[in-house]
């Protein structure tokens, strides 16, 4: 069975998204950070399959596609070639420049990645998209969740885990610092 990875930035306050769903704090905590960027090569080795909602896809596709030289180069190739899978009620297509378009799910996200669970292949990562995240998180279908602690408190915003989740435990795996102060933690639920 596949094992659906999700990896989401979160503030020291535990928010996913700042004051009108900003992520200017992702960038600000990683960019550069050369081991920030190994670990994400890494990660990419393990997964054949991105999950994404339709604002991550959006930010992402504006940005990965352009990145031609640099340090992010490695990471961008490869998550640029990597099968990609929206979710959205809106969206009709989802584009991805000179590589082959996501596939768009208008129906249940829970119901697409039970399904996708049960083929072969590859892990699937889920990156940002905060409702879907949330709706995978309540049908109890991450295996992993990598947390990556940006250091910053944001004071307003939106959580990664809503009021409402029942709880659960989960067993930490692995602890990683980077260069820049972000801290990545690996739980197995």
């Amino acid at each position: 069975m596949r094992r659906v990875i999700l990896q989401e930035f979160v503030s020291l306050d535990g928010l996913a998204a700042g004051p009108k769903n900003s992520v200017e704090f992702v960038p600000n905590a990683t960019k550069g950070d050369r081991s920030f960027s190994d670990e994400q090569v890494k990660l990419m080795e393990s997964v054949d399959t991105i999950l994404l909602g339709s604002v991550t896809y959006r930010m992402f596709s504006e940005y990965w596609q352009h990145v031609k030289h640099g340090d992010e180069k490695r990471f961008a190739d490869t998550l640029n070639a990597t099968r990609k899978i929206v979710f959205s009620s809106t969206l009709t297509r989802a584009p991805w420049g000179d590589w082959e378009d996501a596939a768009v799910v208008k129906g249940s996200a829970v119901k697409e990645v039970a399904t996708l669970r049960q083929q072969s292949g590859k892990d699937l990562v889920l990156w940002g998209s905060i409702s879907v995240a949330q709706a995978l998180i309540t049908g109890g279908l991450i295996d992993e969740f990598r947390l990556v602690i940006c250091p910053v408190v944001l004071g307003e915003g939106r959580p990664l885990f809503r009021d409402d989740v029942d709880s659960y435990e989960l067993r930490l795996r692995d602890a990683k610092t980077f260069d820049k102060g972000a801290v990545l933690l690996t739980y197995l639920s």
